[in-house]
């Protein structure tokens, strides 16, 4: 009887020490040397255990593999591991790593899309961008609204696309709601062209309504825009970059987005314009302002006669 009890006794105090230990382990400091992302594949706890231990994450002993199941059979229902590509900070725990991969968010990507960017520039970008799947054709000219989107490993940069020209409509679709009417710009395509337009020939947020102020005008007495930003995008169908100064013969050619040529707006936008620029078009500066130049500060310098504009060209060419 007395060999029994000892015996009950020893296993018991094994029992305990291996449960301790067992909790020790589940919360104690893991391997990882640095915060990590992780992408964590489909698969059972034993896949998942794998990709853990290869990464470092969680320690490759046999031990550490066997609290990390036992763990997660344990809290079953706290809720399922998730597959995604997950932040794992410096010495995750057993415990703190099940958490990750039940709770965390997954880690979120960014890419930004400037303004003035046309299609085939915005395809280059999407189609660099890592961590998303398959490839793109370049979308319609114009259909994408220009910001920051976050993403997740493993989206298809077809979503991703989807998600811009979304964007792009509900932008649109408030900005026209909200426009003054005007009877140059009859359609949302109209908007966005001559907001395209307007992107192009200024950076600057201040001068953008007034430039568009002087494209109207332009339109409502039937007078070419004589944009230099549509006769390069006629000379180069938005796909490459155009690093030379624009020669007389290039104001010539005959193509619809040349507006040196037609006194129309170019059939198509010339690039994505951003929600200031479409905004300057929706709500324009007062006046009968016709033309403008630029001035050698990074702004240009308006003028409501050909005349001003002369003297403001000789001006500029003076500097």
């Amino acid at each position: 009887m007395r060999r029994l009890l000892y015996g009950v006794s020893a296993l018991l105090v094994c029992l305990l020490a291996v449960f301790f230990y067992g909790k020790y382990t589940y919360f104690a400091p893991g391997p990882l040397d640095n915060a990590k992302n992780v992408v964590i594949a489909k698969g059972n706890v034993a896949a998942i255990l794998n990709q853990l231990q290869k990464e470092k994450v969680v320690t490759q002993s046999y031990w550490g593999g066997f609290i990390f199941r036992s763990g997660i059979k344990l809290t079953d229902k706290a809720g399922t591991l998730h597959a995604a590509e997950f932040s794992f900070p410096k010495q995750a725990s057993i415990q703190q790593v099940i958490d990750i991969l039940r709770y965390a968010k997954p880690v979120q990507h960014k890419l930004t899309i400037p303004e003035g960017l046309t299609a085939y520039q915005i395809t280059n970008l999407v189609n660099d961008a890592p961590y998303m799947t398959g490839q793109i054709q370049p979308p319609e000219e114009g259909t994408v609204l220009p910001q920051t989107y976050a993403y997740e490993w493993g989206m298809s940069r077809e979503k991703m696309i989807f998600r811009m020209q979304q964007a792009m409509q509900k932008k649109l679709q408030k900005i026209w709601g909200e426009r003054q009417v005007l009877a140059e710009i009859k359609t949302q395509q109209d908007l966005v062209t001559l907001a395209s337009i307007v992107e192009r020939e200024t950076a600057l947020k201040r001068e953008r309504p007034m430039i568009a102020r002087v494209f109207i005008n332009r339109l409502h007495l039937g007078m070419r825009l004589q944009s230099d930003p549509t006769v390069i995008y006629a000379l180069t169908d938005g796909k490459n970059d155009f690093d030379r100064r624009l020669t007389r013969q290039d104001l010539e050619i005959v193509n619809p987005y040349n507006t040196y040529w037609t006194s129309a707006l170019p059939p198509t936008p010339i690039c994505s314009p951003g929600e200031a620029a479409m905004e300057a078009v929706a709500h324009p500066a007062e006046g009968k302002i016709l033309y403008f130049v630029a001035n050698g500060t990074g702004g240009h310098s308006f003028s409501t006669s050909l005349a001003e504009h002369n003297h403001n060209v000789a001006a500029e060419k003076k500097r």
